[in-house]
């Protein structure tokens, strides 16, 4: 075998091995994870400008979405996000699309696909506070499900299927 193949073995086993020790992290209880007062302080603007606090939704069961318009995995979950909020209209469920994107953007897309619960700006803030639910890497969409109490009920890396989220927020409303 010659070295660059070596090389190039060595670099894919790593990639899966780092790839491996993500998803396990994910996968972990996410019950001992709480949205803490650094989330609940968070301020962020919506595509126009409007300032909204997270501190507003406490005490709701909220699904948090971090997503980008540029992210084909992002955009495809949304009709499932908008579906399910229109399931739980009227049980204190709430969703709010976190973007890590430009303000611009984000206002076409929700005019675009008709989005009808808040967008928010976030940018690198966005980042940090993915990093303090449950997700160092930054990668997207991460979702994340809020119950009442505060406690993180989900905790979800890539495309969120439509049935684990329903799953999410029957445990969530249950407690």
């Amino acid at each position: 075998m010659n070295r660059a193949a070596v090389y190039v073995l060595v670099a894919v086993l790593a990639l899966v091995a780092g790839g491996l020790a993500a998803w396990w992290h994910l996968r972990a209880s996410a019950g001992d994870l709480r949205a803490d007062a650094a989330f609940w302080n968070t301020t962020l603007p919506d595509a126009d400008g409007r300032s909204h606090p997270l501190s507003a939704w406490r005490g709701k069961t909220l699904v948090v979405n971090f997503w980008a318009t540029w992210c084909p995995p992002c955009r495809a979950e949304i009709p499932d996000f908008v579906a399910l909020r229109a399931q739980y209209r009227g049980r204190d469920v709430e969703f709010i699309g976190l973007a890590i994107d430009d303000a611009q953007r984000v206002a076409a897309f929700a005019r675009e696909m008709a989005v009808p619960y808040p967008l928010l700006v976030a940018d690198a803030t966005g980042h940090a506070l993915a990093e303090r639910l449950g997700n160092p890497s930054g990668a997207l969409p991460y979702t994340v499900v809020i119950d009442r109490s505060g406690r993180v009920v989900l905790r979800h890396l890539g495309r969120l299927p439509r049935e684990a989220l329903a799953a999410a927020l029957a445990k969530a409303l249950a407690q």
